[in-house]
């Protein structure tokens, strides 16, 4: 399999909903051992009375480089996996192992997310539609016209084209790295001519936050490893709404003092779930209910 093999070619048929049929899917990834991602999935299905295998695929654990990704996908594909998901660091490594991209995987260069289906493995991303659906189910009503987001690296790009395509007018982008915040503003822009995408300095975001409706942290400060804050906590007001992407914790430094401050705010766990029950429905063809999964999710979390 080759991605070069259907260049530029959108042909994915989505599985019809088969019940009968007996689902084995995977997570890839290295040192994931702990994803609470298994279990999330494999209740969902219990809940519909599907039969569904969840493996993890622990590069660490099978010896296997990141730079192993595609093959590991191939060997998935030829061992009768339905599908894969598919984490840090092997996001873009998988792709020369796929014989499609979904657009919005195409334009965004990651995948989360793989079907083996009529004989082809296609990569899509639902990390963005992830992050929009958790958004809107949060916080119902939250504007979205203008927008700050700290961090530009995968999480980043996936939010960002999420909200871009919810309509935001205004995102102003920031990264500890200008050049890497620069380079996802370039991406994104010439897909969305009607909205203005503008970088900026993380210490230098008190103008754009003051017109912001909301503010979103996709870097990794704030979870587990990495504590603190990305941004001068003074720069908070209570017009401002505040999402995290992070889940490990799921109340970070920032939630927490966001809260106190006013501002409504969203934790990662609806991100993470938004985007396992998309990847679901992919897998199987059958909808998965994102409430009940969310409360699966709170529940292991905890």
């Amino acid at each position: 399999m080759s991605q070069q093999t259907l260049a530029g070619t959108w042909d994915f048929h989505p599985r019809d909903p088969d019940i009968s049929h007996r689902f084995v899917v995977g997570l890839l990834g290295a040192g994931i051992g702990g994803s609470l991602t298994p279990g999330l999935h494999e209740a969902e299905a219990d809940s519909l009375g599907l039969a569904y295998s969840y493996r993890v695929i622990d590069l660490d654990t099978i010896g296997q480089q990141a730079d192993r990704s595609a093959a590991v996908v191939r060997s998935a594909a030829d061992l009768g996996y339905d599908g894969l998901n598919v984490t840090h660091p092997s996001k873009q490594l998988v792709q020369d192992g796929l014989d499609a991209l979904s657009p919005d995987a195409r334009i965004l260069g990651a995948v989360n997310t793989i079907t083996f289906h009529d004989g082809k493995a296609v990569g899509h991303n639902t990390d963005h539609t992830g992050f929009i659906g958790g958004l809107r189910s949060g916080l119902p009503g939250a504007a979205t016209n203008s927008v700050v987001q700290i961090g530009a690296g995968g999480a980043g790009a996936a939010v960002a084209f999420g909200l871009l395509r919810a309509g935001a007018q205004r995102l102003v982008i920031a990264d500890i790295e200008p050049a890497r915040a620069e380079s996802l503003a370039a991406r994104l822009a010439p897909h969305f001519p009607d909205s203005e995408v503008t970088v900026a300095r993380t210490d230098s975001l008190s103008g754009s936050l003051r017109e912001a409706d909301g503010l979103v942290n996709s870097t990794p400060i704030g979870m587990v490893g990495h504590p603190g804050v990305p941004l001068d906590l003074d720069l908070l007001h209570p017009g401002l709404w505040v999402a995290d992407v992070i889940y490990r914790p799921l109340e970070t430094q920032l939630i927490r003092a966001a809260r106190e401050r006013g501002c409504a705010v969203l934790d990662g766990g609806r991100m993470v779930v938004g985007q396992a029950a998309a990847a679901f429905q992919l897998f199987t063809g059958i909808p998965a209910d994102a409430d009940r999964m969310l409360a699966t999710f709170r529940e292991a979390a905890s």
